[in-house]
C-alpha cells in the first residue's frame, strides 16, 4: 500500500467535507456578518517539535508565536486566541506554571488575548493553538506579477544549525551556537512590519517549513518564475558551513524553523519599504526577481539551477 503523505491526507479530509475548490493560504477567512475574522491553527508536539533541551517557557511561547508568523506575512493583527493543552499526569507543577508562563510571554509581547481552550490527559504534551483576527483583506500567496522584486526577512540558516546543536550534533564558537540555538527557541515573527507595509505586498507568505517550500509556493499559486539572485546568507552562516562541510544552500533553503516571511513587491515600492525596514529595524534582504514562466531557480553566474521544494513535510 502507497504510503500517504501530508497532501494526500489533506486531500481525503477535503473530500469528506466538501472543500474540493481548497487553495493552500496561511490563515483561514470567515465572515460574521459585516466582519471578516481571520483565524489560524498550529500545533506543537513533543516528539517531533520540542528538542530535549528546549525548556517548556520556550516551546509554549513558540506554539504561539507560529501562529503571529503567519499573521504577521498577512499583515493581520492577531487579537484572542484558544489553546488545548494535552498533558501527561506525571508533569509537575513547576513545569505546567513554566508552559503558562511562555503563553503569557507571547500573549504579552504581541497583545493578544486568551479566551479559554481545553485541558486534556495524554502521553506526551501537545500544545493546539488557535489565534483570531480581523481584517477587510489579507496579501494572499497568489499576486506576484512579472517584473517584481523578491524580498524576505531574514536571515536564513541558523535555525537547521540551532536544531543540530540542541540535539548535540554541533560545535562551534561560543557566540554563533548561541546566535543559532536563540534563532530555534527564541524566533521572532515580523508583525509590526507586516502591518505597516501590508499595502505594499503583491504576495506574502510564512516561511517555517522551509524558504524552498515558501518560494516554490508562491511561484505556483501567482503561476510566474521566480529567479533568487541573491541567497539570504551572513557571513559566520558561511563560514561555519565550510568549516563543518555543511552545504550552504541546504541549510538556507530547506531548514525551516525561521518564522521569517518572504514577500513580493512593485519595484516602485522598493525604497519605502527599506525605509520602513530601517525605522523598524527589521532586517530584510531583496533576494530575486519575478518573470513569465513557472517554478524557482537560483541564479549563479550565467547558470539557472532550479531550486526544488525540500522544505519540511510530515509524513516524508
Amino acid at each position: 500500500m502507497k504510503k500517504l503523505d501530508e497532501s494526500s491526507i489533506i486531500k481525503i479530509f477535503q473530500s469528506k467535507l466538501g472543500n474540493k475548490k481548497f487553495v493552500s493560504e496561511d490563515v483561514e477567512i470567515l465572515n460574521l456578518g459585516k466582519t471578516k475574522i481571520i483565524a489560524k491553527t498550529d500545533t506543537l508536539v513533543e516528539s517531533t517539535d520540542i528538542p530535549s533541551k528546549m525548556r517548556l517557557v520556550d516551546a509554549a511561547r513558540k506554539s504561539i508565536v507560529a501562529c503571529v508568523s503567519d499573521f504577521a506575512a498577512k499583515g493581520v493583527k492577531p487579537q484572542y486566541g484558544i489553546i488545548s493543552v494535552n498533558l501527561p499526569k506525571t508533569l509537575s507543577r513547576s513545569k505546567i506554571a513554566e508552559i503558562a508562563e511562555g503563553f503569557k510571554k507571547a500573549c504579552d509581547e504581541y497583545d493578544i488575548s486568551i479566551l479559554g481552550g481545553d485541558t486534556n490527559e495524554g502521553k506526551e504534551i501537545v500544545f493546539n493553538v488557535c489565534i483570531f483576527g480581523k481584517s477587510g483583506d489579507i496579501v494572499n500567496r497568489k499576486g506576484s506579477k512579472k517584473g517584481d522584486l523578491i524580498f524576505a526577512t531574514g536571515p536564513f540558516g541558523y535555525t537547521s544549525v540551532g536544531l543540530n546543536m540542541l540535539l548535540g550534533k554541533g560545535k562551534g564558537k561560543e557566540s554563533f551556537v548561541k546566535k543559532a540555538i536563540k534563532s530555534v527557541v527564541k524566533p521572532k515573527p515580523k508583525l509590526k512590519f507586516g502591518l505597516k507595509n501590508k499595502k505594499y505586498f503583491s504576495a506574502s507568505m510564512d516561511s517555517s517549513d522551509g524558504l524552498s517550500t515558501t518560494l516554490n509556493e508562491m511561484s505556483k499559486q501567482s503561476k510566474k518564475k521566480f529567479v533568487i539572485n541573491n541567497i539570504p546568507s551572513m557571513r559566520d552562516l558561511e563560514h561555519y558551513a565550510k568549516s563543518q562541510k555543511f552545504n550552504l544552500d541546504t541549510l538556507i533553503f530547506h531548514g525551516g524553523e525561521e518564522y521569517e516571511f518572504v514577500f513580493t513587491t512593485s519595484s516602485k515600492y522598493r525604497q519605502m519599504i527599506k525605509k520602513n525596514a530601517r525605522l523598524l529595524k527589521t532586517p530584510i534582504i531583496e533576494i530575486g526577481y519575478v518573470t513569465s514562466g513557472k517554478g524557482v531557480f537560483i541564479q549563479k553566474n550565467a547558470s539557472f539551477i532550479r531550486l526544488k521544494d525540500l522544505g519540511w513535510k510530515h509524513f516524508r
